[in-house]
């Protein structure tokens, strides 16, 4: 085993200042430790204490990156759910983040998504609707959702 690059009292200042930056999952901090050669009991008590003393918060990062990821990026809730999981984020915090995020509001941002993409008409072919419903499928929104919408979408036109 590597003698770790940092103390633990150094490791502890750096992730501090590494989750005072911006909001990180205990997975994101794991994973930096282990860049610096930290791993084991000095790792877990570093995650530990950042956690008590509230540096770290799997819930409030949940709904920092979820707010994020939808509202500047426009990413469905399937895609949201996909990488917070990847971030060892439990899937509790995954449902509580989608608090974040209105039923109205995620609608009328898949609406615009399917405007921008489609222009003032939805295809009509086969080939074309399947690419339109790839594009969106790919940003993380629901088949259901997205098959519903473009049904809704065609009636207005």
């Amino acid at each position: 085993m590597t003698n770790p690059l940092y103390t633990v009292t150094d490791a502890l200042e750096k992730m501090k200042k590494y989750c005072a930056f911006q909001e990180r999952s205990s997975y994101e901090v794991k994973l930096k430790l282990m860049q610096h050669a930290m791993r084991g009991e000095e790792a877990e008590f570093v995650i530990a204490t950042l956690i008590s003393e509230g540096y770290l918060n799997e819930e409030r990062f949940a709904r920092s990156f979820t707010r994020g990821k939808f509202r500047m990026n426009h990413w469905g809730k399937a895609k949201i759910e996909a990488e917070l999981r990847g971030r060892g984020v439990s899937k509790q915090n995954i449902q509580k983040s989608f608090e974040e995020i209105s039923d109205e509001e995620y609608e009328e941002t898949l609406r615009k998504i399917i405007r921008k993409t489609a222009g003032s008409k939805i295809p009509s072919d086969r080939k074309g609707r399947q690419s339109l419903i790839r594009k969106l499928m790919q940003k993380g929104y629901e088949a259901s959702l997205v098959f519903r919408m473009l049904g809704e979408d065609q009636t207005e036109d």
